[in-house]
């Protein structure tokens, strides 16, 4: 397996934080969030080169573009925050829901700190050991079992990533088709199983199996634009939407399509409907943590856009980070506050599928669907290229280009993540499970470990290594705990449903 791009340090006395070394081996591309395997090996295959670059024939096997550091402040914070916003928004109405509005707050703005502190020890750490890749680090740090943890806790990521998307069109199309059919729930072109195999089929495969995607680069910005407009309706929603809830799947349509206040008759009776609550513990307590985690993780991205900043510091690249990590704090809290306000008790693991179950037919919810669609339909295909970059070196290592194992890789990809979301029964296990391993190990525990075994010039007793340590200890706690309650949950969950 090649070993990952690494960018060496000029050491220059009078500023330790900067960096203006180039490489020539790595090229950055900033389609979808949280596809970081992107060009994280020098040494990939043609097949895996700049995939969302123009393919070059006249360059060598092992040769990547040269890219300049030109990327400037505000173009790096609009692809940071390209990165770090995702499906994990649609979570954390569910997550404010199960902790109250103020335990909710306290652990976006914990997670979001905490986020910042990785960014600050991976900074510092690339320096120090000259690499701008996140497997480079795992290399140096430990050799090639740190390279296979840090590229299979990223594929992991990715493949959760990949798997909540495609939970998305499960979810949304039925309901797009049924708002423009009128078909019943019995049809079989509204189930969702049905629906997103035809989709990964015929749209999500064919783009999956060609050689670069440079064309739906600008998937990244159309996705931040699918998600600012969702959010804006949310907040919207909450003032046109009546308290108490409409009766879900009410049969009165006009209502649905206008909006308007629903007879007396026909509205949910749950007293506890209209009350929003600061402190909440239960059995779905558990999840908030992993997917608000879930939705912060960004780390693998870090490191290839500081290497394409503009006039590149250390300070420089994390207050891109700062700004990036502020507005999407706002983002994700005023997301779930009017979400969580909005439905309160009854609001469901996806924020936006929870709307169709009291206002299926309403036109700007549709409108909303369509784009969230549109931009998630085309950015599988992307973020499934550095997945199976990644399967292709870790299996075949050294291989030439091959047809027959390109479509082997990705229908095998592509087929077991649609097995995974048709057997798995809510997108809440997604971000549970990927939130509470990957995103806590790409957050907490490999930055730190890193930092602790890459930063030589400082002693084990620093106040910096003390922290990076405790930082380590909190991640693994965090992991235990999380994974601990949530099988758990799984089992006392499979318990009942046989008892029923």
């Amino acid at each position: 397996m090649g070993s990952g791009t690494e960018m060496k340090c000029l050491n220059d006395p009078q500023d330790d934080d900067s960096c203006s070394s180039n490489s020539n081996d790595f090229a950055y591309s900033d389609f979808s969030e949280k596809n970081s395997l992107n060009g994280q090996y020098s040494d990939a295959d043609s097949e895996n080169q700049n995939v969302l670059s123009d393919h070059n024939p006249s360059k060598k096997k092992y040769e990547t573009e040269h890219h300049h550091s030109s990327a400037s402040f505000g173009m790096s914070v609009l692809n940071l925050c390209n990165a770090i916003m995702g499906s994990g928004i649609l979570g954390l109405s569910f997550a404010m829901a199960n902790t109250g509005i103020t335990l909710f707050v306290i652990l976006l703005v914990s997670v979001a700190i905490f986020s910042l502190y990785s960014v600050h020890l991976l900074l510092k750490t690339a320096n120090e050991a000259g690499a701008l890749v996140y497997e480079s680090l795992g290399h140096k740090a430990f050799g090639i079992p740190g390279k296979l943890a840090a590229s299979c806790t990223i594929t992991m990521q990715n493949i959760g990533c990949m798997s909540s998307y495609l939970y998305i069109i499960k979810y949304e199309l039925s309901v797009v088709i049924q708002s423009f059919t009128g078909a019943s729930d019995g049809e079989w072109y509204i189930n969702g199983d049905y629906l997103v195999i035809l989709v990964s089929i015929i749209v999500i495969l064919p783009l999956s199996l060609l050689r670069n995607l440079g064309y739906l680069s600008y998937t990244s910005g159309l996705s931040l634009l699918c998600m600012v407009f969702f959010l804006i309706v949310v907040i919207i929603k909450k003032f046109q939407i009546p308290c108490p809830l409409p009766i879900p799947d009410s049969g009165n349509e006009t209502m649905h399509m206008f909006n308007s206040t629903p007879h007396s008759d026909n509205v949910t009776t749950d007293d506890d409907t209209c009350k929003p609550k600061y402190f909440v513990y239960n059995s779905q307590t558990v999840y908030a943590i992993p997917i608000i985690t879930f939705a912060f993780v960004c780390h693998p991205t870090i490191l290839p856009m500081y290497d394409e900043l503009k006039d590149r510091s250390r300070r420089k690249m994390q207050n891109v980070a700062n700004v990036s990590f502020l507005a999407m704090f706002i983002m994700y809290l005023l997301a779930a506050l009017f979400g969580y306000l909005t439905f309160n008790i009854h609001v469901g693991p996806e924020l936006l599928h929870t709307y169709s179950k009291f206002y299926k037919h309403d036109i700007l919810l549709l409108v909303v669907r369509l784009a969230v669609l549109t931009a998630v339909t085309l950015t599988v295909p992307v973020m499934l290229f550095p997945i199976r970059t990644s399967v292709g070196h870790l299996l075949f290592p050294k291989k030439d280009f091959s047809w027959i194992r390109h479509v082997i890789i990705a229908l095998s990809l592509l087929a077991g993540t649609n097995i995974l979301i048709i057997f798995v029964p809510s997108i809440r296990n997604i971000f549970g499970f990927i939130g509470a391993s990957a995103a806590v190990m790409l957050i907490f525990i490999l930055p730190s470990a890193f930092y602790l075994r890459l930063v030589k010039k400082e002693s084990m007793k620093s106040m910096q290594k003390i922290g990076a340590l405790m930082f380590l200890i909190l991640g693994f706690a965090v992991m235990f705990l999380c994974m601990t309650l949530i099988i758990y949950d799984w089992i006392v969950n499979s318990m009942k449903d046989q008892g029923h």
